[in-house]
This record gives structure tokens, sequence and C-alpha cells, in this order.
């Protein structure tokens, strides 16, 4: 039961900082939403599960029955997917659908346990060039996205499965958020 204790022990030390990080992600959500903006998510493996996770959350429901939010993981349709990788180098897997789909104004979250995924990156240069603000989830020394990113939350560890459990709070955390912020709840 090591892992138990170990992600507790993680867990433990998110602090003020952390919690501030996320009150900023929540507050470009809530205004690219009220904007009528579009909010994309992107990830590989299980972060790419977290981005999809995210937006059903934020499409359906998270604690509240409500309206839908507009949000998209950028790693759902096959299609897209195995037609970009397949024409185009893998690391342009997201940037390409960021450069079909988001406008300015609009938010990108962008999840990388290391911090230094070649097409999250790629996502994210572009998501900046079209005008979009960008929300970055890495793991403790933020790699590649520090300094790239509006607001990056880093989860205080360098092991994956932590960093994920993490990631996982953090989601929940601005879902919850959002829903606070938009619905009055």
């Amino acid at each position: 039961m090591k892992q138990v204790a170990t992600a507790q022990q993680v867990i433990s030390t998110l602090d003020v900082e952390f919690v501030k990080h996320i009150e900023e992600a929540v507050k470009l959500v809530v205004r690219c939403l009220k904007s009528n903006g579009g909010l994309y998510l992107v990830g590989n493996g299980g972060s790419a599960a977290d981005a999809q996770h995210w937006a059903g959350e934020l499409v359906g429901r998270f604690m509240l029955e409500r309206e839908p939010l507009r949000a998209c993981a950028l790693t759902t349709n096959t299609s897209i997917l195995t037609a970009l990788v397949n024409d185009y180098p893998p690391e342009y897997v997201f940037a390409r659908q960021m450069k079909a789909m988001a406008r300015q104004g609009d938010v990108l979250i962008a999840i990388s346990t290391s911090g230094n995924s070649p097409n999250i990156i790629y996502a994210i240069d572009i998501a900046r060039e079209i005008g979009c603000q960008v929300i970055g989830f890495t793991g403790k020394n933020g790699g590649r996205m520090n300094g790239i990113c509006d607001v990056l939350i880093k989860a205080p560890s360098d092991s994956t499965p932590r960093i994920q459990e993490v990631h996982l709070l953090a989601g929940h955390m601005l879902c919850a958020g959002v829903e606070r912020i938009i619905f009055g709840i």
C-alpha cells in the first residue's frame, strides 16, 4: 500500500499557490465561455483520458443539472486523428485541429505530465498565434510548458501516476469552479 501513502503525501503538499492557479484557470475558462468562446482540451495517453473526462463534465454536467458548456477534447475523433498522423508528422495532430477550429478568445487546456510532449507544445504554439489563452497542467518542473502558458498548474511530483492523480483532482476543482461561477451555485 505504498502507493496510497505516496499519493497522500503528494496531495498533502498542495498549497495556497496551487489553489490560486486553479482559481486563475477557472476565471479564464469562465470569461471565455461567457463570451461564447470555446474550450479545447489536449493530452496523450492518461492525459488524453483526462481531457475527455473534463470535456464530458463540462458538456454534460459535473455537480449540477444545468445547460451544457462548449468544451471539446481534440483526442476523440479517430477519423481526424488517423488522417492527420497519416498525412502529417504526429506532433501536428492537435495543432492542425486548433488551426481549423479555435478562434481568438478561446481557451486551450494542455495536459502533459512532463510538459515536453511535442504535439502538446505545437498545439500551444498555434493557440498562442490564434490569440487563445492557454492553461497547462504538468508535473513538478513544468518542462517546456514553463513560460508559454497563461496559467500553469504543476503537480508537485516527478512520478507520472502521482501527477495524474493530482491532475484529476485539479480538473474536478476546475469543473466545480466553472459551474459555481457561471450558474451561481
